[in-house]
């Protein structure tokens, strides 16, 4: 707000002609009103994709697939194969390796990774650190920051010696903050056969990104949490710890941080610590452990649940648990964070007869609502306040989407050895593969399109459909099939982004598969590439891989 306008009527009039315009227009536009702001153009934008993408005759075209021996995973555009050592750009209606390195040795091997992207409006040290890059965790501690496009090796910290191993990247605060944390330390069979005991359950190492900086490493310990520890987190400035019997505890990450901070190091800079003499994130020293907890921090919150599941969400908070015994599998319990209080209609159980249990998480819209997914059925539930009781909340149906599937009951008829017919009624459950049954709920965040993938097997032969829907009502706006046959007892991941879907199938013994569909515009011979009739396809070959296409 500029000087004039903070004084009052008085010195307005000092105001040389259309400032009062200029004032009220920087206002308007600090709260994002501004017409020809960058974001209003993205947004109409983005309402102009999500209408191209649902009309009908908008078609999704599979336009090339490939296989690999190895995991396949995919980022913003970018399918990696080999180990992250060939990255292919998906977003090309032919396969375009965007760079290929040479095989890697076993102990080069990457066993994790997090896309990391330039944030806005902030001055950043290098000009790569501009451009979208790949935080990977190699066998040996070495944790690399990589180019997206090229693969080059823009940042290298080394994280410890042998006495852990890191195994797990995860966000603390999405694109600003991340948690290395390593396997659970376990002794040698000979160190437990002689009675020797391990305190130090799990390392956890924690940086600032872009720039790369190091905030801390803690230990999780035994002598602290307790001999029952199994699992450790990180999430949103919450140290989340649990238990063997269900429990999970809930802490203060950066009050214990401050708490018992013993040093605070910079990367690249010498340090002398416990009698060590080396440069922080550098081999072989690699990173202090400048974290130690020396007594029980302060517990904010705690809770059992069956198989330690507990998410927290909505707005005012809630949390969702499923009571601690196992006859209690698939019933979850809605309770207020402020004061354990289950909603009205709080306990929320689908009553499946399923191989696969049904599923529950707050929706990722940040809207507050909460999505169970059954076999057959998916609830998107609300949290609102009870009629004439402000103090108490209810869970409410939003909308729900079915399954299309005829009537579960079968008739199986025998014939006896005297002629005798006998008909015996059963029921079939609610994920038998012969009926639609849901597999893959998500959330596309930048069209704002709820996608749920649903799948029909007979015999060999399964069929998939991929939906989107309205996030706001549930309606079906558009429904693509996936042509590949779909095996339930295969591993399977979808992707919806933007105009692309991605399809990656885990087979046995370690084959995988990345089935590309693309956006296109209706004609007759696209019209032909979506259904489910052979059609032609094209092998190439480029750097040693072998892609097939239409």
């Amino acid at each position: 707000m500029c000087p004039q306008a903070a004084a009052g009527g008085r010195r307005a009039a000092c105001r040389a002609p259309g400032a009062h315009n200029v004032c009220r227009l920087l206002s308007r536009r600090a709260h994002g009103f501004y017409a020809r702001d960058a974001g209003v153009a993205h947004r109409k934008n983005l309402g102009l994709l999500r209408k191209i993408v649902c009309q009908e005759s908008t078609k999704f075209k599979n336009v090339w697939t490939t296989h690999s021996a190895s995991p396949i995973a995919y980022e913003r555009g970018r399918i990696y194969l080999d180990n992250y050592q060939c990255c292919i750009s998906s977003i090309a209606q032919e396969p375009r390796i965007l760079y290929q390195k040479p095989k890697c040795s076993k102990s080069e091997k990457i066993e994790d990774a997090l896309l990391l992207e330039c944030p806005l409006g902030e001055m950043l040290p290098s000009p790569s650190d501009y451009k979208s890059s790949l935080i990977v965790l190699t066998v040996q501690n070495w944790l690399l920051r990589l180019s997206a496009d090229s693969g080059e090796i823009l940042e290298k910290i080394y994280l410890a010696g042998s006495c852990c191993k890191f195994r797990y990247l995860s966000w603390d605060t999405p694109q600003e903050v991340m948690v290395v944390k390593s396997a659970q330390n376990k002794l040698p069979a000979a160190a437990r056969q002689a009675s020797i005991q391990q305190s130090v359950l799990f390392y956890l190492a924690v940086f600032q990104v872009l720039p790369l900086s190091f905030i801390g490493m803690l230990e999780i310990n035994k002598k602290i949490f307790g001999n029952s520890v199994t699992d450790v987190a990180v999430s949103n400035g919450i140290l989340i710890v649990m238990h063997s019997m269900g429990l999970v505890r809930l802490y203060n990450f950066q009050a214990i941080s401050e708490q018992f901070m013993e040093q605070p190091f910079d990367l690249g800079h010498e340090f002398n610590w416990n009698g060590q003499v080396g440069v922080v994130g550098k081999y072989p020293f690699g990173l202090p452990c400048n974290i130690k907890i020396t007594d029980t921090p302060p517990l904010l919150f705690e809770a059992s649940s069956l198989e330690n599941a507990f998410q927290i969400g909505g707005y005012p908070w809630h949390y969702i648990i499923t009571p601690n015994k196992k006859k209690h599998k698939g019933v979850f319990h809605i309770c207020s964070l402020k004061d354990n209080a289950l909603a009205k209609n709080g306990i929320q159980d689908m009553k499946c007869c399923s191989l696969e249990p049904d599923w529950i998480y707050f929706h990722p819209d940040m809207s507050g609502r909460i999505i169970h997914v059954g076999p057959n059925l998916i609830k998107v539930l609300k949290l609102k306040e009870v009629k004439n009781n402000t103090d108490q909340i209810e869970i409410a149906e939003d909308f729900t989407i079915v399954a299309k599937r005829e009537n579960s009951v079968s008739n199986a008829v025998t014939v006896t050895a005297s002629g005798r017919v006998v008909k015996k009624r059963f029921n079939l459950l609610d994920d038998d593969p012969e009926q639609e049954t849901f597999k893959i709920v998500d959330y596309e965040d930048e069209l704002d399109l709820l996608s749920t993938v649903a799948v029909t097997q007979i015999g060999a032969d399964g069929r998939a459909h991929l939906d989107f829907h309205c996030n706001e009502h549930g309606v079906l706006l558009k429904s693509i099939p996936l042509l590949e046959s779909w095996d339930v007892t295969y591993s399977h991941e979808v992707y919806f982004d933007k105009d692309l879907v991605l399809h990656i199938e885990q087979k046995p013994n370690r084959r995988f598969s990345c089935y590309v569909y693309q956006m296109v515009c209706d004609t007759a011979k696209d019209d032909e590439c979506s259904s489910h009739e052979k059609t032609e396809r094209v092998f190439c070959k480029k750097g040693g891989r072998i892609f097939e296409h239409i």
